[in-house]
């Protein structure tokens, strides 16, 4: 089973604490108040045009778009049950793969060192396989990404069964060190990446 870190520990230490992002929104006056309003996300010159009913937390150098439920969301990375993407920037990249080492696309990102949480229930863990898609992927005007799709397992610690599976998704633009990273299929992020500007 591979081994991995239940924290960004050599970033964040034993807890990471949050707080809510000021994103400037991009609203009509006659849609303020409806359900399709947005707001823009900007990250290392990245700009996304995201619902704005989507949480946004930043913590340095990381970001944490909290796209439905959520039990805990100031928690960090491996955290159960928060439906969530992640935008990483060059501090939590230099140490992004297991034991620590520096994230590159040939493996998936896991900044740890020991057995984490399956993403839909903690009282089981998790184990990243193969990438069943690698590729280029457009990321706005003029910026292309490393894309990986993940399969991922999750298992009872005690025997291994297995007792649910989920896609580990990453776009990574190596030129402006980003890392964007989604383990909940987040509908839409594909195309929202796609349609990113850049300032």
């Amino acid at each position: 089973m591979r081994k991995t870190a239940y924290a960004l520990a050599a970033l964040a230490g034993a807890a990471m604490l949050v707080t809510p992002m000021v994103a400037s929104a991009s609203t009509s006056s006659a849609s303020a108040t409806s359900a399709s309003a947005t707001q823009i996300l900007s990250f290392r010159g990245m700009n996304l045009t995201i619902p704005s009913s989507w949480g946004v937390y930043r913590d340095g150098d990381r970001v944490k778009v909290i796209t439905g439920a959520c039990g805990k969301p100031s928690a960090g990375y491996f955290t159960p049950k928060c439906d969530a993407f992640w935008l990483f920037g060059p501090k939590v990249i230099k140490y992004g793969h297991e034991g620590f080492s520096a994230y590159t696309p040939e493996r998936p990102f896991y900044p740890a060192s020991d057995v984490q949480r399956c993403p839909f229930n903690g009282k089981h863990g998790q184990v990243l396989g193969k990438a069943t898609v690698a590729g280029l992927r457009q990321v706005g005007p003029g910026h292309k990404a490393h894309y990986r799709s993940w399969f991922g397992r999750c298992v009872k610690y005690g025997n291994g069964e297995q007792t649910a599976t989920f896609d580990q998704r990453e776009w990574f633009l190596p030129k402006s060190k980003i890392l964007v990273v989604d383990v909940w299929n987040t509908p839409g992020l594909a195309g929202t990446l796609k349609r990113a500007t850049w300032s």
